[in-house]
């Protein structure tokens, strides 16, 4: 190996754990805040309403800023908009650690959001063009897919520890680090990439799918708050649906779309998109409801809790570990429809926890199944959801699996607590309230393995023999 060789190496080496350990803290930020909520309410004096917007700021700006910010970085430069994204990031994170009203920790959250969704999709573009052969780029794309799914669990635990142990406001500081830490070498690591060809960001286009997005969001998470009837639910989902109309036909007829309807048509990526879209509903609303689940049901405390997610990140390493060999013996197709039906099938023993149940025989099995389904999957739905993306698109089609995973993870919380909350209430009046709970925590489980035994039956059949 030439020192040419060596040297350009190790510079993508540190390449990728720069980034991975940015998406890390971007992905841990969606669940981070969830154990520390309590402490939260009660240092700042936040209303059951407004506690609600500290997460679901972060969720809003995420996913409805995506296809924006990552347009924007095929155009203006993808090392330009990454690291303007991570420095609003750390300066959003050291306002929601100091804040001292609601109103400044809320909007601290909707700018740590905005900042993570001009980081993500450049980040993921970079890595996507850094490894252009196809065994390389399956592997440093696997470690980012497992890596982001590691982020969203041990945002539980480290959320539990530090909560339990320091402040709730460390949850928050401890992003500064690693925002400054990437923002110094980043711009010494990676040259600046863009767009070779010379187009205009298309502002219609782009007005009209944020919009689109954000109101699709905002009706969602206003869904898990107050139930599908109010009328801060449907108004915001019909405009969304006339805000996507309206994006297709501009879209359709404009010679620079923001989104070329062609791109959204590929196989390979729309099978991606669309199961990731169902794997993202089925994680987040179970890391969501097993949080609950474990501290009121079963009578953890937020340390307790936190801990108990340990294993979960254990087996997502497995599955990681796993994810390439199983590619490469299966095929894509089958590697997936494997890991959803493990993961589906997870879902159904966690389903079971019941109290009384000690967590080594109610909890321990099913977070282990799910967990190795989850490691195997992520990164070849990642590697799926940007197949064949070039230097023209490659922070598109980052920005595309992003939303979704964002705008998913909306979904699931919002329909399956939902549907959670309803069954619990539907059999408090014939049985007690903590067999009620379990019974409505069982049952949107249920509902969330059968999302994915959906997803796995829409890979066998879509996905072509090529990408297998």
């Amino acid at each position: 190996m030439t020192a040419t060789v060596a040297t350009t190496f190790r510079r993508r080496r540190w390449t990728l754990i720069v980034l991975c350990l940015v998406q890390f803290m971007l992905v841990l930020d969606d669940t981070v805040v969830s154990v520390a909520l309590p402490s939260v309410r009660d240092d700042l004096g936040f209303g059951a309403s407004g506690l609600a917007w500290v997460v679901n700021a972060y969720f809003l700006a995420f996913g409805g800023l995506l296809l924006l910010f990552g347009r924007a970085a095929d155009l203006l430069g993808r090392r330009r908009v990454f690291l303007g994204g991570v420095a609003l990031f750390g300066a959003a994170s050291l306002v929601c650690g100091l804040a001292q009203e609601p109103w400044q920790l809320v909007a601290g959250r909707f700018a740590q959001g905005a900042g993570a969704a001009m980081a993500s999709p450049a980040a993921l573009s970079l890595i996507t063009l850094l490894y252009p052969g196809t065994e390389e780029r399956a592997k440093a794309l696997g470690i980012w897919g497992g890596i982001a799914g590691l982020g969203g669990t041990l945002g539980l635990v480290i959320s539990g520890a530090l909560t339990g142990l320091a402040s709730w406001r460390w949850i928050f500081l401890i992003n500064l680090p690693v925002a400054v830490l990437a923002v110094a070498l980043l711009p010494r690591l990676v040259a600046e990439s863009r767009a070779t060809r010379k187009a205009r960001l298309d502002v219609p286009g782009a007005v009209l799918g944020t919009g689109a997005v954000l109101s699709l969001v905002y009706g969602l998470l206003r869904a898990g708050e107050s139930g599908g009837d109010d009328v801060a639910v449907v108004g915001p989902l019909l405009l969304s649906i006339v805000l996507i109309v309206a994006f297709l036909a501009v879209e359709s007829r404009t010679t620079e779309p923001l989104v070329p309807l062609s791109f959204l048509a590929h196989r390979a990526r729309a099978v991606a998109t669309s199961t990731t879209l169902l794997f993202s509903a089925a994680f987040y609303a179970m890391a969501f409801l097993l949080m609950i689940h474990l501290q009121t049901v079963l009578g953890y405390g937020p340390l307790e809790a936190g801990l108990a997610y340990l294993p979960y990140g254990a087996g997502i390493l497995a599955g990681m570990w796993l994810s390439s060999r199983a590619v490469i013996r299966l095929g894509m197709r089958w590697a997936l429809v494997v890991s959803f039906l493990i993961s589906s099938a997870g879902l159904l023993l966690l389903s079971g926890a019941a109290p009384g149940d000690g967590y080594a025989s109610g909890v321990l099995p099913g977070m282990l199944v799910t967990s190795l389904g989850c490691g195997l999957s992520l990164p070849a739905l990642t590697v799926a959801a940007v197949t064949d993306t070039t230097g023209e698109n490659a922070g598109l089609g980052s920005a595309v699996l992003s939303c979704v995973q964002q705008v998913g993870g909306a979904v699931g919380v919002a329909v399956l607590v939902t549907l959670a909350a309803h069954r619990s209430d539907s059999l408090a009046g014939s049985t007690g309230p903590m067999v009620a709970a379990t019974e409505g925590f069982s049952f949107a489980l249920s509902v969330a393995a059968a999302l994915l035994a959906l997803g796995a039956a829409v890979i066998a059949t879509l996905l072509r023999n090529r990408h297998s």
